[in-house]
Order: structure tokens, then sequence, then C-alpha cells
């Protein structure tokens, strides 16, 4: 693995030019070569050193109560399983005299709406430079067809449709502005003054007018835009028509012009492929896999995804093979809680779960992750909420490294394409806010037609109430909408930008939630009960569903 030695005095742009040369894969890619034994002396290694200045910091200190770990195995002995609220007076507070590290920047994430707005998270120089090279590695592997063949250029038009600083997504423009000139669609500073939802609109319409040659977005958001382009192309968005796009070059003009007669020859809607020669198309998001089938078939190229958040930096990415997702050496020292071992610690949260390094997960199991910050972080055998699943554990042509794919946020989390984390909190404090009459509740994330998610919300409601016309299942909507919306902005951007209203409400017979209870011999989960718990309330029978 060669990252960050020889020609690294030179921009990424100019190495292109002379790729073969200077070897950039191996530069860049390196490290996907290594075998499972060098990669885990690399982490080894990375962990040894963190442990030292994490263990003698204020922070460190005060989690290890005196002791003082002094290999990794003693550090998993010794530092219990640790949650954002371990370090949230720390890290809220910004006590750099606290941490193992200087930070040179602070970065943001959604914590739970309502209760807790924010997670703060600092980044050392040397997390930012190894994010740096990382994020270097994923625009070589994903507009590379084949090994040694990165297929971007200077003046390439980039559309970015991740989520802004101080997210972490926000870095990356900022990385490749340094490393390559790309023309971001719209330019970096000015997508600085916007909103998320107006750079995206924005950026996408200048793409219209001057093309597109590559997209990092969240999965979410690309294919919104995908769905509005196809719409707007076939004449089903009011006021529209195939002919009547916007505002386009010559160039494009002739694009669409070839891409419609090719269309209606073939008896097809157009579709974003038929107009752009995309050379990456980078994808990140909790819902991801439900749209990737969709995405490769509309751009005519195989989506690459990848797994970042900011307590994590970016953490995955797939491989050319696009078959799993492969860890990087350098960013964080995962760990992972066996599924059964995970759900059994949502029911008792005084259980301490074991867990296991990545050389011992077991091909087509589901496992909770747990990181050690590297390079001087401040997160410490930290439970991220998000589930893995081993694809390949001993790799596959590309690499001989785990493969892994992201499942989802943990089983007491609904997570809505990327945007908003719904807890069981949410929805008490929502349902207690609206004063509705709701005896009893459990939601569950569902697909609609196995793509978009949303949630359905299973509900009682007072037996004085059931005739009641001020309780249909529309009011209960509206006014649960309100209060989601108003504890969560996340959970009003869905509606507002990708046009995704994401409530659905099944009102049960009175008495059902007793009975299922009874039947069961056990509680029912407020949140995500599984299906088998799902179908068995349903077999009762329903007063109203939307």
């Amino acid at each position: 693995m060669k990252r960050g030695t020889g020609s690294s005095r030179m921009r990424y742009a100019d190495k292109l030019e002379h790729q073969h040369e200077l070897d950039l894969w191996g530069e860049y890619c390196g490290f996907l070569s290594l075998s499972p034994e060098k990669f885990n002396r690399i982490q080894e290694r990375l962990m040894e050193e963190q442990i030292r200045v994490w263990s003698e910091s204020g922070l460190g200190q005060r989690i290890l109560k005196g002791k003082k770990p002094r290999s990794i195995r003693e550090f998993r002995e010794m530092v219990p399983l640790t949650r954002y609220e371990d370090y949230a007076d720390v890290l809220l507070n910004r006590r750099v005299d606290m941490l193992p590290a200087p930070p040179v920047i602070w970065l943001e994430t959604t914590w739970e709406g309502g209760r807790h707005p924010v997670k703060t998270a600092p980044y050392t120089q040397d997390m930012i430079e190894a994010l740096n090279n990382n994020m270097l590695a994923i625009v070589t592997l994903a507009s590379s067809s084949e090994p040694n063949e990165s297929l971007l250029r200077n003046g390439d038009r980039m559309l970015f449709g991740l989520a802004p600083l101080p997210y972490v997504t926000g870095l990356f423009p900022h990385v490749l502005e340094k490393e390559i000139d790309f023309r971001f669609l719209p330019p970096v500073r000015q997508a600085n003054a916007m909103s998320f939802g107006q750079r995206n609109k924005e950026g996408f319409k200048m793409g219209l007018e001057t093309g597109i040659d590559g997209f990092f977005g969240m999965t979410s958001v690309i294919a919104y835009m995908t769905e509005q382009f196809i719409n707007s192309a076939s004449g089903e968005k009011k006021g529209t028509s195939s002919g009547k796009m916007r505002r386009v070059s010559p160039r494009m003009a002739l694009r669409f012009l070839k891409a419609k007669r090719t269309c209606e020859k073939e008896g097809r809607h157009m579709v974003p492929g038929d107009v752009f020669s995309l050379k990456t198309l980078v994808c990140a998001g909790t819902d991801t896999r439900c749209y990737k089938d969709f995405l490769g078939e509309a751009w005519g190229i195989t989506p690459h995804e990848i797994f970042a958040g900011t307590e994590m930096s970016l953490l995955c990415t797939e491989t050319n093979s696009h078959d799993g997702m492969v860890f990087f050496p350098d960013s964080c020292f995962p760990e992972f809680i066996p599924e059964e071992e995970s759900l059994r610690s949502q029911r008792d949260p005084s259980y301490q779960p074991r867990t296991l390094l990545l050389s011992e997960l077991q091909d087509g199991h589901d496992y909770e992750l747990v990181i050690t910050s590297l390079k001087g972080g401040a997160f410490a055998r930290y439970r991220v909420g998000d589930m893995f699943r081993c694809v390949h554990l001993n790799g596959d042509s590309t690499t001989g490294l785990p493969l892994v794919q992201y499942v989802d946020r943990i089983n007491n989390v609904i997570d809505i394409a990327g945007f908003t984390r719904i807890t069981e909190n949410s929805i008490n404090d929502a349902i207690r806010l609206s004063r509705l009459p709701i005896t009893s509740c459990t939601a569950a994330k569902e697909w609609e037609k196995g793509r978009r998610p949303y949630l359905h919300l299973y509900l009682e409601i007072d037996p004085e109430s059931v005739d009641s016309a001020a309780v249909s299942v529309q009011v209960l909507r509206e006014h649960l909408k309100v209060y989601f919306k108003f504890m969560d902005t996340d959970y009003d951007d869905l509606e507002k930008m990708l046009g995704i209203d994401p409530l659905r409400i099944t009102v049960l017979k009175c008495g059902l939630f007793q009975h299922c209870r009874e039947e069961l011999g056990e509680d029912i989960p407020a949140i995500n009960p599984g299906k088998y718990v799902i179908n068995k309330l349903m077999s009762y029978g329903t007063i109203q569903r939307r």
C-alpha cells in the first residue's frame, strides 16, 4: 500500500495524466491488495497508537476510571461499550482540553430530533488527511472500469447531492476542489450559501443545461432527481412536456432530440442514461440497497456505494465488483455485535453484549457496528447504531479482504431515506403533544413497491372515540405530521425536498394489542416489532388504513 508516498506532492489531476507511469491505482487503492494479515497489522499498529493517546486524555481517563490498557485485548476488556451520552458534555461543549489530540474542525450530525438536536465530533489533522486519501481512493475506484484506469479529468462537471458542512460529507467537495478542477454544479462557494434543497435543484438544473460527468449524492436524493427527470421528460409532471423541458445548450439539445427519437421508436420513457454518459455515480445513505437497481437502469452505470458518518468519517467503499464494501484500514478500528446480542441489549440496556473482530465474522450474518476512532479521535468502542451484513469474509476477485453490506439502522431506530431518525421517544412525544386519543401504538419501517421507505404506525384509539369523525385516519395523519415536523426538521425535509410523505397509519380494532400481548406472552416492541407480530395484529382486523 503506497498511500501518500512517491508522487504525493502532485495534485490528483496531474497524476491522472500520468496514472499508468505513476501507478495511481497502487497509491490510492493498494489497500485492496493487502492480505487480511497485513490489513490487520496496519489496524493493530494504528490502534496501539490510539490506545496510548486516548488513555492518557481526560476523556479516556474518565471512561477508564484510572485503568491503563497496554494492549488491544486489554483495551477491549477495560473499555465498556459507549454511546454518545458518554461523550455529550465534553463534545457538545467542545472541551478541547479533554481530547486525545487537538481538533482542526468540528462536524455535526443529527442525534435525536426533539430531544437532542445535534451531535458534534472533533476531527484532527491526521483524521482529515486520512479522509482526503480515502476520498481520492473512492474517486479512483468509482471512475474505473478496471484497475489502473481512472476516467475522470479536469473540467468534468460534477453534481453533488450530499449533505453540506457541518456534516462530514460537506468536506468531500473541499477535498476534491484542492486535488482536481471539477466544475461543481453549482460551484462550491455558491453552493455553501444555499440550503441543501436549493443546491440540489440548482445543480440538477445546471446539469440539464450543460451536461453531467459525475454524480455524488445521497441515494434518496439521486432517486428523487431521477424520478423528476423521467416524469418531466415523459410529460407526466404537470405543466411539462417531452418537448418543453428547460433551456439547454445546443449540444445538450441535440442529445435530448436523439434520446427522444430513440425512446419513441422503442416505446418507452426517457431516462437520464439516454442523455448523460456518467463516468461515476457515487451514492451513500441508509436505503441505498432499495434504489441501486433502479438507479443503475436509469443512468446506465452501476452505482458505487460508500458508507460514511460524522463519528466514523469515511469508513467503507465498494470495489469494482460491487459485491460488497471493504473497510479502509486507517479510518476506524471496527468491532461487531452479533445481531442476537444487539437485540438482547436493546431489550435489556444493562446487558453488555460481546463483540467480534472483522476476521471473526460469518457470511450471511448481521452485526451492529462498534468503532474506535484512530489518529487522535474521541470515540472508543462506540455504538454507532448501524447494522452490517458480512457477505464475503474471504473477499472476491477484486480483494482478499472481508466484504460487507449496509443493512439499516439498529432495530429500535427508523431511518427514512437518510434524513430522519425516528425513535420510541419521537413517537411518544408526538402522540403526547397531539393529545389524540391513542391508547397503544407500534411503528415499523416498510417499503412502497420494495423501494420507497415509509413509517407505518399501527395503533388503537380509545373505544369511546372510535365512531368519532374527529379521529379519522386522515385527521390522525395530519395531526401527527405536524408534531413530527415540529420536533424534527429533517422529517420536514422529506416532504419539502424529496416529495415523500413518509407516514402511513392503520387503526386496529380496540383491545387487539392486549389480546396479542397475551397470545405472544410478551410485550409488543414500540419500534419494528417484526413481520410476525405485524401479521398477527393485522389478522385480527382493522378499522381504517391510509
